[in-house]
């Protein structure tokens, strides 16, 4: 779950710190009824939404709301969405406090749920300290570590060498970011366990719908989509469970 993404599509607002703890859970818990009987999901936490007060509250409240993994960062508030610009971190004694409330409130829940400690210095500072954080996060309890906005093959590689042992995340941000896009084969020979794609359905429903809404808005007549760019109708009962609600409610009446 993207924080870009749901500021995004819950407040059509950019990703800088403007959606909420109370937001973000909120649909969380949506998503995870819906899906986690299927697959596990990862929540962006951002910052914590605070101190490590504020960070040991949003880990439990996450495991609660039904996720599997909680991503954290070391940004200072307001946060700024990885791969912009602005991005500035907080102090190494902090950033380490928060990793240690968040795997305390992971260890006092029972949950279980994956943290993976994210340090955004690579862009605020430079590389050498994105790697001493992540290994202070390693040190700290982390389950898995993630390096926002690296620049190169090389700086993935030597990410993945640090803490050997603790899973790495890498992101592959679409349409163009500071992280070269590799493939999930070069990845893994790298060392890295978890991969993001973090727009991809979000990009590609912004661009469907902006088309879909030209073409209704478009002066010619008789606008009607064509069968190749949207579902039928069938098809869309279908992705939203209709056949297993009808089958659910013919059941009742039976009985």
């Amino acid at each position: 779950m993207s924080g870009f993404c749901v500021s995004a599509s819950r407040l059509a607002l950019p990703d800088t710190g403007l959606i909420s703890y109370g937001e973000m859970v909120d649909v969380g818990r949506t998503i995870t009824s819906a899906t986690s009987a299927s697959f596990p999901v990862i929540g962006d936490g951002d910052d914590g939404y605070g101190n490590a007060m504020n960070v040991k509250r949003t880990v439990k409240g996450y495991a609660n709301a039904g996720f599997a993994g909680i991503l954290l960062e070391d940004q200072v508030a307001p946060k700024a969405c990885g791969h912009t610009k602005n991005r500035r971190v907080v102090s190494r004694e902090d950033a380490v406090t928060r990793v240690r409330a968040a795997c305390d409130a992971r260890d006092e829940s029972g949950s279980g749920i994956v943290i993976i400690a994210r340090s955004d210095s690579r862009s605020a500072v430079d590389l050498d300290e994105a790697l001493w954080r992540v290994a202070a996060f390693a040190d700290q309890g982390a389950d898995a570590l993630f390096i926002d906005a690296l620049r190169s093959k090389e700086e993935l590689r030597a990410f993945c060498a640090v803490a050997p042992g603790v899973p790495k995340m890498a992101n592959m941000l679409e349409g163009g970011g500071a992280t070269p896009i590799c493939t999930p084969e070069e990845l893994q020979d790298m060392g890295f366990s978890i991969v993001a794609y973090p727009l991809s359905l979000l990009a590609v429903s912004v661009k469907a719908m902006e088309k879909a809404l030209r073409e209704i808005s478009s002066e010619s007549s008789g606008y009607f989509p064509s069968n190749d760019s949207l579902p039928t109708f069938a098809e869309l009962q279908q992705s939203v469970g209709f056949p297993e609600y009808y089958a659910d409610d013919e059941r009742y009446k039976n009985n």
